[in-house]
């Protein structure tokens, strides 16, 4: 049985966190690297799309964008470009459209909140569902080779944050991992200027690409390049991201 994501986790469902991120995600390789499969694309799915930047930002045909987190869809449809975009409150894995994308995207590391194989099988199979013959999808993913979330504690992850309201903010995280599962809890935390601080506990999986090869493989998918980084460099055991970019089978 499918494992739920974590719909409740209040860094995407709670206003008051939501707020911090645009400003802890600008956007960057990632973002262009994808607008520029859209240019070829007539339409674009985007699954996960958190606050919208992306396909608010895209000069393309039809636009859709997919979130479990209605407070994050809510930033969405304010931002400029909102109002051209179709904006979906739903889980990808049980996602049903009744129609066929050009490009669908899963950026962010989104792909990491499926905690389990059924919850990734679910979710590569939501994708299938959804491509056109001869469209592209592409999804990045931790590598777990990297043992990115050892770099997310305290003293290595403490920054400063620019707020719109609340100023200069204070932000740190916590992570530890689980072995077994692939599974990293990691905290975030925000102190603002009053003393106050918000915070929220996340999970996510790290898995290796051979296992995402399988998966991936196993639903109906094919990958025609394995990126290493949104700059375009090929994959390596050593490459900080995984980034399928393939069509169907």
């Amino acid at each position: 049985m499918a494992q739920d994501t974590p719909l409740d986790d209040p860094l995407y469902t709670d206003a008051a966190l939501v707020a911090f991120y645009d400003a802890e995600n600008e956007g960057g390789e990632d973002r262009a690297f994808c607008a520029d499969l859209a240019r070829a694309a007539g339409s674009v799915l985007d699954l996960g799309c958190g606050t919208g930047a992306f396909l608010a930002g895209l000069d393309a045909g039809e636009r859709v964008g997919v979130d479990p987190a209605g407070a994050m869809l809510e930033v969405a449809r304010r931002r400029p470009g909102g109002a051209e975009v179709r904006w979906i409150e739903a889980d990808a894995r049980h996602l049903a459209l009744d129609r066929r994308f050009d490009l669908i995207v899963m950026t962010g590391h989104a792909f990491q909140v499926f905690l389990t194989e059924d919850d990734q099988r679910a979710a590569l199979a939501s994708i299938a569902r959804h491509l056109a013959p001869g469209g592209r999808f592409i999804f990045d993913s931790r590598n777990p080779a990297c043992r990115e979330w050892e770099e997310w504690q305290p003293a290595a992850s403490e920054r400063q944050i620019e707020h719109p309201r609340h100023g200069r903010v204070t932000a740190w995280n916590t992570a530890v991992q689980d072995e077994a599962s692939g599974i990293v809890t990691y905290g975030t935390f925000y102190r603002l200027a009053d003393g106050r601080v918000l915070s929220a506990d996340s999970r996510i999986r790290f898995t290796p690409a051979a296992d995402l090869a399988r998966l991936i493989a196993a639903a109906g998918l094919a990958v025609d390049r394995w990126l290493g980084d949104w700059a375009g460099g090929p994959m390596t055991p050593q490459s900080a991201e995984i980034i399928p970019l393939g069509r169907l089978a």
